[in-house]
């Protein structure tokens, strides 16, 4: 690690029990050795020193030398690009160097949205931009990126979490390319081959920046291996905190101290994400968050719904359950794609996984999907099938934007962005996971749905609630914040068999006094009917939107047709 002491110079300081170690400098531009500087050690301790002046040590580029033995720095705050990703760089080892700390944050500030008013976007910094069809300078980097902010804006997007963007082998022993980057890493700086000149530090804050001026966030995905320290994960995100005033961390790994970190001061309005939290430790009793920061994000609620989806039985319960779930104490992630399984499109395409260009045998990733194919595995020509997989696919999008708590989804899910059955192409550096935005005008009619559904739960409070419904008329406004129904009012359906659902929201208790709103839900293979409760003299039901044009309202009843959602509304009419 350096850091910079008085009298304008720079240390070099190393932990090590090794002798004769050389601090080793390189030029810049064309990365050949300049000289080197023997480093000291430090009495007493098992450090070694080494110090420049300041404007010199912003000149080169370093790592260590003991006899034959080259090593980096592993705390280095940026490293030299050498080379493309995932290609071998000329220089011995990875070269660290000086980052520019000064940076001009302007007025831009962390925008600090609640969890209901949240839109998650996922993405590969590389793969968002790589495909020449985004029409960006500097494909497949942070500049890359940031040109298309626009586009996630007008989407409805509100929050980027983001795959690993700190650095790491890109490469494994054998030559093999790690696109997705979840191993150990160089944990203090952002990834040199996704800055499109050599500046990754400025071009990442620049990034965030960019986002924050556009009232968005941004979330990193920190991946911790067993043998990374507990307190030095702290010290990781207080430092990314700090540096690059991102929004908040997706934790991954093993051994990681949730509870602590929960509880840490510093990073009490930063949002993390884990599988679970200790909420009952953390906040006791009837004791709640003055705002939730903290949010599971598991993928539970992508299989279950995934079954409500394709049809199985027994399953409406448990879905009904993940799409009113609403915890006081922390947020809920809920997702039907992520890096991992199936792309949206391909959950209605595929069954069974296709990975055999990882070069595994199709052994790797994992074999369960919880998706149907509509009748065909992969590409099909046959109109039925393509009209059912249209629908499943609007059906999918609906149930997430439907489900109180957070969505999320994996970028290009918006316009049928397809792996090809892949669901673990963590080794696939091209077109399988590089997103091809000519799919925006091949399927514009489903890009328009999604950001025309996206539109419509941010304007539908009830289905974005700031606490969990309970089930009462607890303001006496004549219906309770939620009810459930079936073929009879007031009378759901939880049976083996049952396939359908119907929750009826009262705007009262989310904003909108004297409305509400009708979610009806119908994965069967045939037409179900659905009961309103009694309508009020001067009040009429309306339907508002639908994946099927079919529905309809009759009297005082729903007619979904097989495999549909629909959103009605009751309103005075006068």
């Amino acid at each position: 690690m350096r850091r910079d002491k008085a009298y304008g110079m720079t240390e070099f300081l190393l932990p090590t029990t090794l002798e004769n170690v050389e601090l080793v400098l390189y030029d810049k531009k064309d990365l050949t050795e300049v000289k080197s500087v023997m480093m000291e050690q430090i009495s007493g301790e098992n450090l070694v020193s080494a110090c420049l002046p300041r404007k010199e040590a912003k000149k080169y580029a370093y790592h260590y030398r003991s006899g034959e033995l080259v090593f980096p720095e592993e705390k280095a705050e940026m490293y030299i690009k050498d080379g493309d990703f995932g290609k071998s760089g000329q220089a011995p080892c990875r070269l660290a160097t000086v980052a520019e700390q000064e940076f001009d944050w302007g007025e831009s500030a962390r925008p600090e949205l609640s969890y209901e008013d949240m839109i998650v976007y996922l993405a590969h910094v590389r793969g968002f931009t790589m495909h020449n069809s985004s029409k960006v300078r500097g494909k497949g980097t942070f500049y890359g990126m940031m040109q298309k902010i626009p586009y996630l804006k007008e989407l409805g997007i509100t929050t980027v979490e983001l795959q690993p963007i700190y650095e790491y082998e890109e490469l494994d022993t054998k030559g093999k390319v790690n696109y997705w980057g979840y191993q150990k890493g160089y944990y203090y700086a952002p990834r040199a081959s996704y800055s499109y000149k050599s500046d990754a530090v400025r071009e990442f804050k620049a990034l965030v920046k960019a986002f924050h001026e556009q009232g968005m966030e941004v979330v990193l995905q920190f991946y911790f291996p067993a043998e990374v320290s507990r307190l030095e994960i702290a010290d990781i995100l207080k430092y990314w905190s700090l540096n690059y005033q991102v929004d908040g961390f997706h934790l991954m790994g093993e051994n990681i101290p949730v509870q602590e970190l929960a509880g840490d001061v510093y990073l009490s309005r930063r949002k993390l994400w884990y599988y679970d939290f200790p909420v009952d430790v953390l906040y006791p009793g009837k004791e709640k968050p003055l705002k939730r920061v903290l949010a599971s994000y598991q993928d539970s609620y992508m299989y279950d719904m995934r079954r409500l989806l394709k049809g199985d039985e027994g399953c409406i319960y448990n879905a009904v359950k993940r799409m009113t779930c609403n915890p006081a104490k922390m947020g809920v992630v809920n997702f039907l794609t992520n890096y991992f399984g199936l792309t949206m499109w391909d959950a209605v395409c595929y069954e069974r996984k296709h990975n055999e260009e990882n070069g595994e045998k199709n052994r790797d990733g994992n074999d369960y999907n919880g998706t149907w194919n509509c009748g065909a595995e992969g590409a099909t020509k046959k109109k039925q099938i393509l009209s059912l997989r249209r629908k499943q696919y609007k059906n999918a999008f609906a149930l997430l934007m439907f489900s109180q708590g957070t969505p999320l989804f994996f970028m290009g899910d918006e316009f049928c962005n397809s792996q090809k059955g892949n669901n673990n192409p963590y080794c696939q550096d091209n077109e399988i996971t590089w997103l091809n935005w000519n799919d925006i005008n091949r399927n514009k009619e489903l890009h328009q749905y999604v950001k025309d559904l996206i539109a419509f739960r941010k304007q539908t409070s009830v289905f974005h609630m700031k606490k969990e419904c309970m089930l009462m008329d607890y303001l006496s406004c004549g219906y309770p914040d939620l009810s459930f129904h079936g073929e009879e009012a007031f009378k759901p359906s939880w049976e083996y068999f049952s396939r359908q659902a119907g929750l009826l929201y009262c705007g009262d208790y989310a904003g909108e006094k004297g409305t509400l709103v009708y979610l009806a839900i119908n994965m069967h293979w045939e037409e179900q009917i659905f009961a309103c409760p009694k309508l009020k003299k001067g009040k009429e039901i309306i339907c508002v939107f639908t994946t099927d044009e079919e529905c309809k309202v009759e009297k005082e009843q729903l007619v979904l047709p097989p495999r549909s959602i629909c959103v009605c509304t009751i309103k005075r009419t006068r």
